[in-house]
């Protein structure tokens, strides 16, 4: 039963008191996913980004060699091209950490192993071997 007291001024201040009889009550939930009209799809070759105390950025990007001439000198300037970035709270990032991890597991059981180009022959012990080269079609 709720009691009731005079505040400072005047006004009757209300403190309720109540026990739960029951326990809580199991609520389903659904989730709904759809596409927004603003959507868009994006192949990205690469991610950068960084953090704060209070986010997680990644910009994603796609890489073009452009050819240019400096003196007598042809020259091979790549422009990166950031495509979209995504920010993130901390827990976010986390959980898309975590799914990342789970899915690219689930990959490499089906499919192998991924490998980064020009990544070391096995048996090969020489520090130049696992170094990665540039990626092919690009130099």
């Amino acid at each position: 039963m709720p009691e009731i007291a005079s505040g400072d001024q005047g006004l009757p201040e209300i403190i309720i008191f109540f026990k739960l009889e029951r326990p809580p009550m199991i609520m389903e939930v659904s989730v709904e996913i759809t596409r927004s009209p603003d959507f868009k799809q994006t192949y990205a070759i690469g991610a950068i980004g960084g953090h704060s105390p209070y986010d997680f950025r990644i910009a994603f990007y796609n890489d073009s060699p452009k050819a240019l001439l400096e003196g007598n000198k042809n020259v091979t300037v790549m422009e990166r091209k950031i495509e979209t970035e995504i920010i993130l709270s901390p827990l976010a990032a986390k959980e898309l950490a975590n799914w990342l991890n789970d899915h690219i597991k689930d990959y490499e059981k089906v499919f192998g192993e991924i490998k980064r180009p020009g990544a070391a022959v096995l048996g090969s012990s020489s520090p130049q071997a696992s170094e990665s080269k540039p990626i092919q079609g690009y130099m």
